[in-house]
């Protein structure tokens, strides 16, 4: 299976296409639109403010290609931290900054949300709380436990949340809707649990490929 791993200079490359690699796809870099063509999935892995991140997907032409490829033509895709946050209406991280609008929800500092005080950014590792219907977590167990590291969040998917996670509050730790997957832990950085998290996206999107044949 071809991956495409969006390079907009802000995510873990080459991890994230080791872990593809170790479950025996074909990752591949896409440095601009055109490497998107062909591909099997689409991974877009993020590192650090939502507004840069936003105005280089748009500078490099991925943010109209990302939404006509996989909302419109249906291709798998995986959002990885800020790859996931990307997929909400806004955020205010670096300035309200408009998202690609794919999730009806907002992007929110986690300290807001939190009841308990505790250290942010949430680093570390953190046992999540799956969902009886999703996918995307099958064979995984009922305590798994997933790195996360960021310090915004968002709060709830409403029915497209497939895990929360609890630091201080109960946030969104993942979500699937369709042909659409994301996390907000790092699955390339959660040794065993990650890796399986990862062959199940293979799995979920040779899948949804077959069922649009």
């Amino acid at each position: 299976m071809r991956v495409a791993i969006v390079d907009y200079g802000m995510g873990n490359l080459a991890s994230v296409s080791q872990a593809f690699a170790t479950l025996g796809a074909a990752p591949a870099v896409a440095a601009t639109p055109s490497g998107l063509t062909g591909a099997d999935a689409i991974v877009l892995p993020g590192v650090g403010s939502f507004a840069r991140a936003m105005a280089n997907l748009t500078a490099r032409g991925f943010a109209d290609s990302l939404t006509d490829r996989v909302i419109r033509r249906g291709v798998p895709f995986l959002g990885i931290c800020l790859g996931m946050q990307l997929l909400a209406r806004r955020s205010p991280e670096g300035g309200v900054t408009d998202g690609l609008g794919w999730i009806d929800a907002d992007v929110v500092p986690l300290a807001s949300l939190m009841t308990q005080r505790l250290p942010v950014p949430h680093v570390g590792w953190n046992r999540v709380s799956l969902s009886p219907k999703s996918g995307l977590f099958v064979g995984q167990p009922e305590d798994a436990t997933l790195y996360f590291d960021h310090e915004y969040a968002i709060a709830d998917a409403g029915a497209a949340t497939a895990a929360t996670c609890r630091y201080g509050a109960t946030f969104c730790a993942a979500i699937e809707r369709g042909n659409l997957f994301a996390v907000q832990f790092h699955p390339e950085k959660s040794q065993r649990a990650g890796l399986k998290l990862l062959r199940r996206f293979l799995e979920a999107a040779g899948d949804t490929r077959r069922d649009a044949a």
